[in-house]
């Protein structure tokens, strides 16, 4: 679930010596660090043990690798994660593996008979362009684009609550739909987006596609090519590999099935259908990697488990759950599984963090900056009454009732206070970045126009002023005044909108380099992604200082409870 910040999480020295099946493998694993928007790496990398792939391989099949206690009575849930969410769009071929010894089963239907193929060899996907015998309308009235599904989620209850039926979907960045089995004609889409124009709401408008041709895939079994839209790939050792590239190393172990199935951006998604308890050992190792203590392993593996259950509803437009990227959790399959993490897991099975017998919306994020957020200080909608300003240190450093960091004078000086936090050693727990005018203007241009808002046709930056703080100290508000007038940008928006800051809690400083015309401008600030909830660095910190996992989730998410996953409790 990292956010989209700078740091790039990178899988390297892959163990392909596993997934060709060979007794022993030794290797070092990255923490993963993705964002689909900043340009620049880090690598990390962390001593692994030794284990044997028979050893692995069986485990895979039972669920865990750590040692078994009494049977429990938790249930388990089978997720729907989408692993290549739009097959087709960029990625054209993608080849499925069996492991050593096993073979692929494929279903499908023909017509209207099912139709079952079995195969030892790698079955190659492949998606070609085909030509439609006549031009096709695809069309959706989009009522907002959004940076986050937090943001487009709260837009999406707003129209529903004037009566308006909605979906959100992500053909790149968020977005609200009319729904369109409710909104099905063209003259209905049309009423509804003049009666939206007519109440005074601007941002909205039709989406319309003309499609000469549509994506077709096809793979080929035994010397027969088959080209069905769905399609079903298990195996006996309920293992498959997955492999976006040329390059065997890149294959990513799975367990479960897998389905190719349509989405609503006229492509395909791989899902990839895992009990849950599986599909944390996907998780835990890239999220917080496999040096981290206990605790913070433990606490990181209850909130990847409650963040999976509250979230199921992410991608209904699409037929499937979750993602496997920084939109979502990364998950990355069982290829970084250690023992360490599988212990964690083990030993917190069916555990969540609930508030008032209720999951809670467990977000966290890679660093706070010294002082995490609440829910509305980054996103729209009602606060939850465990994600609020904690000072993200051991011991007391601040007093945010005695000096709210709302006021410009009180953050700056935070800002510039970097001894005592839990993440004090850490390089991005304060940066700076100074960027010109000109990069800052077509970073707010490009911005604006995926936006849709008039003021994308602006030519010049006059200044710019963060207008309004809450009491974490992230950016609600900052001006910008242009030639042709001043626009305001809003929480998340901030991220989006400019190349430079890693998270929103920065202030501005403008710089003239010797000039007298403005040059541009130093972001100054801390921490990197939206900082709500459990920084994965300070917990590491805790845990060290001997702190346990029930004590770090109660300092990052006040009032809550862990309990175990029951009947009771509603997702």
């Amino acid at each position: 679930m990292r956010q989209k910040h700078r740091t790039t999480k990178q899988l390297k020295n892959l163990p392909q010596r596993l997934i060709e099946g060979q007794k022993t493998i030794k290797y070092s694993l990255p923490l993963l660090y993705e964002t689909l928007r900043e340009g620049y790496q880090v690598v990390i990398q962390f001593p692994f043990w030794r284990f044997s792939y028979t050893v692995l391989a069986t485990f895979c099949l039972l669920g865990l690798t750590a040692a078994s206690g009494p049977e429990s009575n938790t249930r388990d849930v089978e997720l729907k994660i989408g692993i290549v969410q739009r097959f087709g769009e960029t990625t054209a071929k993608l080849q499925l593996e069996p492991t050593k010894g096993d073979r692929l089963k494929l279903r499908f239907k023909k017509g209207n008979k099912q139709q079952i193929l079995v195969t030892k060899d790698p079955v190659k996907l492949e998606t070609v362009m085909q030509a439609l015998r006549h031009p096709a309308v695809e069309e959706v009235v989009v009522l907002g684009n959004y940076r986050t599904f937090e943001t487009a989620e709260d837009s999406a209850q707003k129209w529903r609550s004037q009566g308006i039926e909605v979906e959100v979907a992500q053909p790149e960045r968020w977005q609200v739909w009319a729904k369109r089995d409710v909104y099905s004609t063209p003259l209905l889409r049309r009423l509804l987006f003049q009666n939206i124009q007519a109440s005074g709401k601007k941002g909205a408008y039709i989406d319309t596609k003309i499609l000469q041709k549509v994506p077709r895939v096809s793979w080929v079994v035994n010397g027969n090519r088959y080209s069905p839209n769905n399609l079903e790939i298990s195996s006996d050792k309920n293992l498959i590999r997955v492999n976006k590239s040329e390059k065997p190393e890149n294959a990513r172990l799975y367990a479960g099935q897998m389905n190719l199935q349509p989405n609503a951006y006229g492509t395909y998604t791989l899902v990839n259908q895992v009990p849950l308890e599986t599909y944390l050992r996907g998780v835990v190792p890239y999220e917080i990697g496999t040096d981290a203590p206990k605790a913070a392993l433990e606490a990181q593996t209850i909130l990847a488990r409650t963040y999976a259950l509250r979230n199921l509803r992410r991608f209904a437009a699409d037929n499937y759950q979750l993602c496997a990227d920084t939109h979502c959790q990364v998950y990355y399959g069982l290829n970084g599984v250690a023992p360490v993490t599988d212990r964690a897991i083990a030993s917190t099975k069916g555990m969540i963090l609930t508030y008032e017998n209720q999951l809670v919306d467990a977000l966290y994020s890679s660093t706070t900056g010294g002082v995490t957020a609440s829910f509305s200080d980054v996103w729209n909608g009602e606060d939850r009454a465990y994600l609020r300003p904690v000072v993200d240190a051991p011991i007391n450093l601040w007093n945010l009732s005695k000096q709210s960091l709302a006021y410009e004078k009180n953050f700056q000086q935070f800002i510039n206070q970097q001894q005592g936090f839990n993440e004090s050693s850490w390089n991005m727990f304060r940066w700076r970045k100074e960027t010109s005018l000109e990069d800052i203007t077509k970073g707010l241009q490009k911005f604006l126009q995926v936006k849709k808002n008039p003021y994308a046709k602006f030519k010049t930056i006059k200044a710019m002023a963060v207008t309004k703080r809450s009491s974490s100290g992230r950016i609600l508000e900052l001006a910008v005044k242009t030639d042709i007038g001043t626009f305001t940008l809003h929480k998340d928006e901030v991220r989006s909108a400019f190349a430079a800051p890693r998270s929103t809690l920065f202030y501005l400083e403008p710089l003239n380099k010797g000039k007298q015309a403005l040059w541009g401008y130093a972001f100054i600030g801390g921490g990197l992604g939206h900082g709500v909830g459990l920084s994965q660095t300070g917990a590491q910190n805790l845990a060290k200082l001997g702190w346990s996992n029930p004590k770090i989730l109660q300092f990052y998410y006040p009032g809550t409870q862990i309990k175990i996953l029951s009947n009771e409790i509603k997702f």
